[in-house]
């Protein structure tokens, strides 16, 4: 797994080289038939390819919103009018065709069948009555606690310091643990092998002679990536149990993360159903807060330079145009200005105090959208004092300017009875007029109704069905919901493997994802070791995209990745075998980019045995979803024999498949099919051996292009040179015409005047 970027530009470059010297030495002959020098995309290279599976394919299904990109490489053809270049041309493509960027994992809507709805009499005794996990607030809490209390041994103290001095009464038991977490960061990051062995042993200490349940959790983390310790899963597994058991919140992910990987559906849920309760009692009550997903740092073997271009918060030009522009009084920058602080949007940190400031002045300026926002604030009491009744005021006149979605706020505060007295009848009134509006927050909250049969008769079917609504609106209280109705059995068909899949996507939107944010800052500053420590415990925690960003620094960055192993700097084979393990995990939870290179790594032999079976199952996958790059190279092992039967016919039809599924493969499969001819009708013929000797020669040349052209010294001389025979070229070439078009005007003194 290479630097695409960096072996883009050496190709572009050898390519453009070899295409001008070509043209110098040629030119005497065919110049003047040059037409133009074209940039051709969309060729596949042999297996490079993808594999993915949906997680639960009966009822979550894939919806990929995006058309199917084949894999693109970059080309530089030379455009002839002659014949004679046809073998040139085809033998240039083979040569110079550059690696692929495949997609990425696709995002799922929940897919319900009548099967799982389950018959139920709604005023019969169920497990609804009896079971505690009913008994918490599910419309959601104002009294939120902060994220140190539901996160315990969180990192947040080392990347976002309080503001205020602690008070003489802090809590110092924890200060030698994030002292040596301190040590591990700044180790990661200035690949200090004595630092970090310091830090470990401090954290060793702490766990095995203090019993700190923090310093366990990071002991397990350790031992599970083989920092300075050796690589044991059983090793990790223990300190991770033993740490959830003392309360730490990460550990818990990381152990059913763990039981969900090894189908122990039944322990991963109770373990995702206590942290997907943490992680939604910090949700909002009224306006449900954007879904906020970490943040990919790549896009296929291509940095994701969009994304991260929208990220860096207030050292985006974007937003500093933006900041201008509310500070010259445009409300609707003011707005947005509020929105970014509130939510911690486009790499901001969360600000209440200025969120408010900005939505006031938004106000001021005649803004209503900013009116449900205030509304919250003053029921949330975030940066302010809590006031319930300033809150309904606000969210009154955000309803009055057509805000549906600030019903909700007023239903909710009817509901608890909180600056009004209690009304389930008027709460319910305000929940429809939000739902029949579409709004995701008003279906789920009637569902809530229906399901606790609060001012309503109970009607389990009828929640179910609001709930449904709502999480396909991406509302994650309502995947919270059903996921409990899997669990339970309420509503709907027991099912614990779908009950685990829910909680684990609302677990993960709790307190600890701010590693994420963390990590994305340390990536944007250039700090790649630290960046890959993080995305390295979220990776542990189960969070797909972490596992692609931690394994895509690995293979992008080498040795400037900083990564530790288990006596110093890792070596190429522990980082070759950290990002494969990683890959391995990200395909698991639907990365195709992931799952791709998981097959690529056992068709090539990198980080792994070389196994061309393995990587045919890896296909195989690919193909059962659809993807074009796996169907073509299940033709390519075909015809060659490679871990499949050799098989011409069977080649031919997924190479046409490949096609079928995506028309941007015509090149590809018609230089395959190509190939398929004449392996057929000239076996064992010198032009078989020559298509088959060519991936045993494309390495070659690469290194000695690596080696030899490419070396700076070396590309320097050439380019100086070539540019030197341009001039000289180009200078005999205006002599040559200069002497043609004087000779054409003298007169010829031999030739004898014709009579008149």
């Amino acid at each position: 797994m290479t630097n695409v970027n960096v072996a883009r530009m050496k190709h572009l470059s050898l390519s453009l080289s070899l295409s001008l010297s070509l043209f110098l030495f040629q030119s005497l002959e065919w110049i003047s038939r040059f037409d133009r020098l074209l940039i051709s995309c969309d060729f596949f290279s042999p297996p490079k390819s993808q594999v993915f599976f949906y997680l639960f394919p009966h009822q979550i299904q894939c919806s990929d919103k995006s058309s199917l990109f084949p894999t693109h490489t970059y080309i530089i053809i030379i455009i002839m009018s002659r014949s004679s270049c046809h073998l040139f041309l085809s033998l240039f493509l083979l040569l110079f065709s550059l690696f692929p960027f495949p997609l990425l994992a696709r995002p799922f809507v929940l897919v319900l069948s009548q099967d799982d709805l389950k018959d139920v009499q709604n005023d019969d005794a169920s497990p609804l009555d009896s079971d505690s996990s009913w008994d918490d607030d599910d419309f959601g809490g104002t009294h939120v606690k902060p994220d140190d209390e539901l996160d315990p041994g969180s990192w947040r103290r080392l990347f976002e310091p309080p503001t205020t001095l602690l008070s003489p009464s802090h809590d110092t038991s924890l200060d030698s643990y994030y002292a040596a977490v301190q040590k591990i960061i700044s180790a990661s990051n200035n690949g200090d092998a004595r630092l970090m062995e310091e830090a470990a042993a401090e954290i060793e200490t702490a766990a095995n002679a203090d019993g700190d349940p923090h310093a366990r959790s990071v002991l397990g983390f350790l031992y599970g990536m083989g920092m300075m310790r050796e690589r044991n899963k059983a090793k990790a597994f223990l300190n991770h149990y033993f740490a959830a058991e003392g309360g730490n919140a990460q550990s818990k992910m990381a152990l059913a993360y763990t039981y969900s990987r090894q189908d122990m559906h039944e322990k991963a849920v109770k373990l995702y159903a206590e942290l997907a309760e943490t992680a939604v009692n910090s949700f909002l009550i009224s306006k449900d807060s954007p879904v906020i997903e970490p943040i990919r740092i790549h896009n296929g073997a291509e940095e994701n330079k969009e994304a991260l271009k929208k990220s860096r918060g207030e050292d985006d030009e974007d937003f500093q145009i933006l900041e201008y522009q509310a500070q010259k009084g445009n409300a609707g920058a003011m707005y947005k200005m509020g929105l970014f602080y509130y939510f911690g949007l486009r790499g901001l940190r969360r600000d209440h105090s200025k969120a408010l400031m900005w939505f006031l002045k938004a106000v001021d300026k005649g803004e209503p959208r900013s009116l449900e926002l205030l509304g919250e604030i003053y029921a949330r009491g975030a940066g302010i004092e809590r006031n319930y009744t300033k809150a309904l005021e606000w969210l009154s006149l955000a309803s009055e300017h057509g805000l549906y979605s600030a019903y909700n706020g007023m239903g909710y505060l009817h509901v608890k009875g909180y600056g009004v007295e209690k009304n389930y009848t008027k709460a319910k009134e305000y929940f429809d007029k939000a739902a029949d509006n579409e709004d995701a927050g008003g279906h789920y909250n009637l569902g809530v109704m229906y399901l606790k049969g609060i001012g309503v008769k109970r009607d389990v079917k009828i929640a179910c069905k609001c709930f449904i609504v709502a999480a396909n609106a991406g509302q994650p209280k309502a995947f919270y919901q059903l996921a409990k109705m899997f669990h339970t059995g309420v509503g709907l068909k027991k099912n614990l493997p779908m009950a685990t899949a829910l909680y684990k996507l609302v677990a993960e939107r709790g307190p600890w994802s701010s590693l994420s944010r963390w990590a994305l800052e340390s990536y944007l500053k250039g700090d790649m070791g630290k960046a890959f420590l993080l995305y390295s415990r979220m990776a542990e925690l189960g969070y797909e995209i972490a596992q692609s960003n931690a394994a895509w620094i690995l293979d992008k960055y080498g040795e400037r990745s900083m990564c530790m192993g288990e006596s110093g700097a890792c070596t190429d084979a522990e980082r070759h075998q950290r990002a494969h393990s990683l890959w391995w995990q990200a395909s698991e939870q639907g990365n195709e980019h992931a799952a791709l290179l998981i097959g690529d790594a056992y068709y090539y032999g990198r980080g792994t045995v070389r196994d061309y079976e393995r990587a045919a199952e890896a296909y195989k996958h690919a193909k059962s979803q659809s993807n074009a790059q796996a169907m073509f190279n299940l033709g390519y092992m075909h015809e060659h024999g490679q871990g499949l039967p050799f098989d011409l016919h069977l080649a031919k039809r997924y190479y046409d498949q490949a096609l079928e599924l995506d028309p941007a493969a015509k090149l590809p499969v018609t230089l395959a099919l190509a190939s398929l001819w004449v392996r057929k009708n000239y076996a064992d013929s010198f032009l078989v051996h020559i298509i088959d000797s060519l991936p045993e020669v494309y390495p070659r040349v690469e290194e000695w292009v690596e080696n030899v052209i490419m070396e700076e010294g070396n590309a320097t001389i050439l380019t100086l040179f070539v540019c030197l025979l341009t001039v000289l070229y180009l200078r005999e070439r205006q002599r040559r015409h200069a002497i043609a078009a004087a000779g054409a005007h003298e007169p010829n003194e031999h030739v004898v005047p014709a009579a008149r």
